[in-house]
């Protein structure tokens, strides 16, 4: 099955930023679909490189309820539909607002109502949410159905605003948070509960608290629920955060009864305005000790990566000190050179050591490992180093052999295009999309030798370069030499374009 990814890739033009906030929309859509008792599509426009005639939404992602019946017992993503077959897509994009039908409609057998939100990002709308609710099973208005579709309009209008899911929310934190289903408490804009679910108000009863929710002030309730007082000023003040119109991560507590309760608290505020806040609650002490084991597990793969690192460091040491013994110039740059390729795989395993989830930080951890790249160089070197864009977020798998051919091109642009201390410029410009990192390693220098085939070059550094893009990183690497600026001038020096893609299906 495609994922989310592979389907904006093939499908869209979209930028990587955008694509991003997507699958940040797509970590946070089971809230709506289950406030909502809807099903939650989300459409995005074919591109016109992928549509010619244009006009068409595929569909790229789904999420049914847990709180009623499916409208979409069948898997509808990949579908495509015109702006004929469903016009309140086009309609909702064109006016920047929610677009409801009329009348409902039939579809295979199943009468639905749909609705269009629009998904804003950047000043831009830049895909579409369909909410198609089933209305075979008749639903008798509740207090708790009033509250979960009144919590859900008004997070739909926060996404038409592009402030819900709130710029640079952390995805996995949203897979771990509570559900609708675990416990939901709404407040008002003054803090007071004005409605509890009944697993909401259990989770309190396990904490302590034995009356109803209604009518109380729920951050300095929870204050006084709480064992730990730094955890209790944590959790009032994510609550009260909330009510200002901060997003929230999620948050644990012990109870002073033993119970352990996670909150997350969401601000509401539709088209701007201040409409009180959710906070979603689950009582998780039996799971936490079955994750006790999984922990446990966790910080033995991070031992073993910060113990990897140790390893490589004393070997980058022994290096160094068969380095400073030889009497050859030509030994000692090759060690030297040695140095600098294991200290980078050591950085990597450095920063997986830390990681929760084997990913890494790759803008952070190039700017430890391109400095020292320049000090292995020539002592007289003057060159300049720049970077543009940002890489992101990259697994452990593209991080290791990435970091080492980025340092080989830099290298390579610094030693070979420079002569004799000549100063000059080396950028590195990123680009990243949903489908592929595009990297440029650019100098101004003096441009490659006659007759120079990267095919045929035996520098091991460029075999080095070859062998991990080709082998470990599924991409492409070329050498060009002649290029123009903005205005059609020739510009000397080299330029090593790198492409790499981020899907593995490719």
């Amino acid at each position: 099955m495609s994922t989310l990814s592979d389907l904006l890739a093939e499908n869209t033009g979209l930028p990587g930023e955008a694509a991003d906030h997507l699958q940040t929309v797509v970590a946070e859509w089971q809230l709506l679909a289950d406030l909502s008792f809807a099903d939650f599509l989300l459409w995005v426009p074919v591109s016109a490189e992928h549509q010619p005639d244009g006009g068409d939404f595929v569909c790229v992602a789904h999420a049914r309820p847990t709180t009623a019946p499916t409208a979409h017992p069948e898997d509808v993503v990949g579908t495509r539909f015109t702006v004929d077959e469903h016009p309140q897509l086009a309609k909702a994009m064109r006016e920047v607002k929610i677009c409801r039908e009329e009348d409902p409609h039939w579809y295979r057998d199943l009468p639905m109502r749909r609705e269009a939100v629009p998904v804003s990002f950047g000043g831009e709308v830049i895909a579409v949410l369909s909410r198609e609710t089933n209305l075979a099973a008749p639903r008798v208005p509740s207090p708790l159905e009033i509250a979960y579709l009144g919590s859900a309009g008004d997070l739909c209008q926060m996404i038409v605003d592009g402030t819900f899911p709130p710029a640079g929310g952390n995805q996995t934190d949203t897979h771990t948070s509570p559900r609708v289903g675990d416990g939901l408490v709404r407040l008002d804009q003054a803090g007071t509960v004005v409605f509890a679910s009944p697993n909401g108000l259990s989770a309190y009863h396990r904490m302590g608290h034995e009356s109803d929710l209604v009518g109380q002030r729920l951050a300095p309730l929870t204050r006084s629920l709480i064992r730990d007082p730094f955890d209790a000023t944590e959790v009032s003040h994510r609550i009260l955060e909330a009510l200002d119109g901060k997003p929230s991560t999620r948050t644990e507590a012990d109870s002073k009864r033993g119970a352990v309760v996670l909150f997350r608290a969401l601000p509401l505020r539709p088209a701007g305005q201040p409409a009180g806040a959710l906070v979603l609650v689950r009582d998780v002490t039996e799971v936490k000790r079955r994750d006790r084991a999984l922990m446990s597990k966790d910080a033995t793969i991070r031992e073993i990566h910060h113990r990897v690192k140790n390893n490589l460091q004393t070997v980058a040491a022994l290096l160094r000190l068969q380095s400073r013994r030889t009497t050859s110039d030509e030994a000692r740059l090759a060690l030297g050179e040695s140095v600098r390729r294991v200290s980078s795989i050591a950085m990597v395993h450095e920063a997986l050591s830390i990681s929760v989830d084997e990913r890494v930080d790759l803008d952070k951890l190039l700017d430890n490992v391109l400095p020292m790249v320049g000090e292995v160089a020539t002592a007289e070197s003057k060159v300049g180093m720049t970077r543009k864009g940002s890489f992101g977020v990259v697994v452990a798998e593209i991080a290791t052999p990435l970091v080492m051919v980025l340092a080989e091109l830099v290298q390579n642009a610094i030693e070979h295009a420079f002569p004799q201390g000549r100063p000059g410029k080396v950028e590195l410009i990123v680009e990243r999309s949903a489908r592929w990192l595009d990297i440029l390693i650019r100098d101004n220098g003096r441009g490659l030798p006659s007759g120079f085939s990267l095919e045929r070059s035996d520098g091991l550094g460029l075999q080095i370069v070859r062998t991990l893009v080709e082998s470990e990183l599924r991409g492409s690497l070329s050498l060009r030499q002649v290029r123009t600026d903005e205005a059609g001038n020739r510009v000397p020096g080299t330029e090593a374009a790198l492409r790499i893609p981020l899907s593995r299906r490719l």
